[in-house]
């Protein structure tokens, strides 16, 4: 799975794929509504690539935070209504998928913005169970 060219863009809702760069910065598509919009420099961006969830021990990748939701949900978005679903049973569902999460610094708000992401990805494909090698020509299964 490559999120290097989906990002998060500060003050805007969705997130968006990079189409081109340019002088200035760069063309972005929202994955929601596929409407294209500039993006500056002097916005503030983040590659989903960029992202983990802290951990007991350390970091986990977005992308493998992602691959274990898709695992639980069989390739499925997830039914529950994220947005109106209360603070405790978020976080006994993201137990299920991350059980070392850090219970002090992931916050209801961080969960529900990678469940809402996780479905928003799936809708348009970008979920797999693949993991993209360092050169980014090769790939394979994920361990299970």
């Amino acid at each position: 799975m490559d999120l290097s060219k989906i990002l998060v863009i500060s003050g805007k809702p969705d997130l968006y794929e990079l189409v081109s760069q340019t002088k200035n910065g760069a063309i972005v598509e929202s994955l929601a509504d596929k409407k294209r919009c500039p993006i500056f420099k002097t916005d503030k961006i983040s590659s989903l690539n960029e992202i983990s969830i802290f951990t007991s021990d350390s970091d986990k990748p977005l992308s493998e935070v992602l691959q274990a939701i898709y695992r639980k949900e069989d390739g499925k978005n997830i039914t529950f209504d994220i947005k109106k679903t209360a603070g405790k049973e978020l976080f006994a569902y993201f137990a299920e998928v991350l059980p070392d999460y850090d219970t002090e610094r992931v916050y209801a708000s961080d969960v529900k913005k990678v469940l809402l992401w996780y479905n928003l990805l799936n809708n348009v494909g970008k979920v797999d169970l693949e993991v993209k090698s360092e050169e980014g020509d090769e790939s394979a299964p994920a361990e299970a």
